[in-house]
């Protein structure tokens, strides 16, 4: 995927994607250096939230994978919600037409 995908970085998550797949996954990643247990546990959730907001409107045949970074543990639900806007849309997981919808 590294080498074939598009990435995208911001300052909370990095963004994975691969296009022209059979299927349409997702997955998280929140290391150690995100925090002890219980803060990658809740930077998970918070992550798993927002992609499940955005699922519907997603293009199809994709394979996502957000990379939580350490400034995500001490970040909001509404700044980890904008960036992962913003990243979805430069990326291509969102439609540009959507761009002005939950932003």
């Amino acid at each position: 995927m590294k080498t074939e995908g598009r990435s995208c970085n911001g300052k909370f998550m990095a963004l994975g994607v691969l296009k022209n797949v059979d299927s349409t996954k997702a997955g998280l990643i929140t290391s150690r250096r995100v925090g002890g247990a219980v803060v990658r546990n809740r930077v998970r959730r918070r992550l798993r939230e927002m992609l499940r907001l955005t699922r519907p409107r997603w293009n199809p045949n994709l394979w996502v994978v957000v990379i939580a970074r350490r400034a995500a543990a001490d970040a909001s639900f509404a700044e980890l919600n904008q960036e992962w806007l913003r990243l979805a849309l430069r990326a291509g997981i969102i439609p540009e037409a959507e761009n002005s919808i939950g932003g």
